[in-house]
């Protein structure tokens, strides 16, 4: 099956998934949470971030706390819509092929790769490495959280893939990239002191 086109991120997408009330899955609250703890955990580690990329940024929900917690750093925002690169100004591109001159020590990639056909997300997550030497933040829904009722299918796109968690953490790993927890991983290239219970083993 092919990823998911340009098109289907258009003016109406948005309405629906992020400016309804009734249909919307944004949670402001939650994204100010999950940017903190994801942004201090970096800190806690020793992570130095100065270049920050969101790809598949959205209406840019984690510039907030980037600013916040890392004040001099740039935020890269890349979007595949058109209609939300217009309007906010990102840049357009995918999680497939977005390259850039020199690799980013924050990379955010949230509700981005379940889009993809395996054929593609194979290449996003080796992608995924290269443009990452410090911390990744991921969260994709799996197989699994439907199979755990983990989902409210009412509100979630029914044009998602259901890959399995052990799909995106073969191709993360093999991209040199190491999880920590929380969707947080961290660049074979990041050079910082972890001990042996702070990481998940594969």
């Amino acid at each position: 099956m092919q990823s998911a086109s340009e098109h289907w991120f258009d003016e109406a997408y948005y309405e629906r998934f992020y400016y309804d009330r009734k249909t919307s899955v944004v949670d402001v609250g939650h994204a100010r949470r999950l940017g903190d703890f994801v942004c201090s955990y970096l800190s806690y580690l020793r992570v130095p971030v100065e270049r920050v990329l969101d790809i598949g940024c959205g209406i840019g929900l984690w510039r907030e706390s980037v600013a916040r917690h890392f004040p001099g750093a740039s935020y890269q925002g890349v979007e595949l819509s058109g209609y939300l690169c217009q309007r906010f100004g990102w840049t357009q591109g995918s999680v497939v092929d977005y390259s850039a001159g020199e690799p980013f020590d924050l990379v955010i990639c949230q509700g981005v790769l379940p889009y993809l056909g395996a054929a593609d997300l194979k290449r996003a997550l080796a992608n995924l490495g290269q443009l990452c030497r410090g911390g990744l933040y991921v969260e994709a829904v799996s197989r699994e959280d439907y199979d755990r009722g983990v989902i409210d299918e009412d509100l979630t796109d029914q044009r998602l893939f259901r890959h399995r968690a052990a799909l995106y953490r073969r191709g993360l790993e093999g991209a040199g990239l190491r999880e920590l927890g929380g969707g947080v991983w961290l660049s074979g290239r990041c050079d910082v002191p972890m001990f042996e219970l702070e990481c998940r083993q594969g």
